[in-house]
């Protein structure tokens, strides 16, 4: 799965999860509760883990990225990604965890949302224009209609580099990339750095805080 240099601290950057501290964390369980992530949204600053039974996707693209963020310190970092684009996605029994370590007096916390557990399609997790900016990614994977070895700049296929602002500004338009009409990846298991998206819809919703971090608390 696969963007963006995100300045400011408004709350959309740290919406769905990935907050950096637990204040944070608390402000994002009101916006769900209220319903105002029907919105984009965007995430960055830390990696994360997000682990899927299936997800489906249409027009299809993947390009090479450097992400530009920052540290829990403030410092500025760099994170070579592979950005992952579909035009809709469709994803069932969708995980997603994040840990914040060196909490005063707690440790590190692990935030952990779950959503579209449903074997039933119009249960699962649905996106579009979706982003994902991946360091790591495992799964079973088929492409229907493949094209590899197109340059990043001229992706057809979905909303590619051109309908976004930001991945422009964070690619080479000249560099490796592929697309396919449609995508399907199961087993997934992948570690991230930002998910942008311009729909997201989350059935079922789950969110859960815990003290600690490793199996049993984060997605994998």
């Amino acid at each position: 799965m696969e963007s963006q240099v995100r300045g400011g601290t408004r709350w959309k950057r740290f919406a769905v999860v990935m907050v950096p501290s637990v204040a944070a964390t608390a402000c994002i369980g009101v916006a769900l509760a209220q319903g105002a992530l029907a919105a984009s949204f965007s995430v960055s600053g830390q990696s994360f883990k997000v682990k899927a039974k299936e997800l489906n996707g249409t027009g299809f693209s993947q390009y090479g990225a450097i992400d530009e963020g920052y540290t829990l310190t403030g410092d500025k970092a760099h994170h070579p990604v592979a950005v992952s684009v579909f035009e809709t996605a469709r994803i069932e029994n969708m995980c997603q965890s994040v840990v914040t370590p060196g909490i005063p007096f707690i440790g590190s916390v692990t935030l952990k949302l779950t959503a579209g557990e449903s074997s039933d399609a119009k249960q699962q997790v649905t996106a579009d224009n979706l982003y994902i900016d991946v360091a790591d990614l495992g799964a079973d994977a088929q492409f229907r209609n493949i094209d590899i070895g197109v340059a990043a700049g001229e992706i057809s296929r979905g909303p590619g580099m051109k309908k976004s602002e930001i991945a422009q500004k964070k690619a080479n338009p000249y560099g490796f990339a592929q697309q396919a009409e449609s995508a399907k990846l199961t087993d997934v298991k992948q570690t991230a750095w930002a998910t942008t998206a311009g729909t997201f819809t989350l059935p079922g919703l789950k969110m859960k805080l815990m003290t600690g971090s490793g199996p049993g608390k984060e997605c994998y």
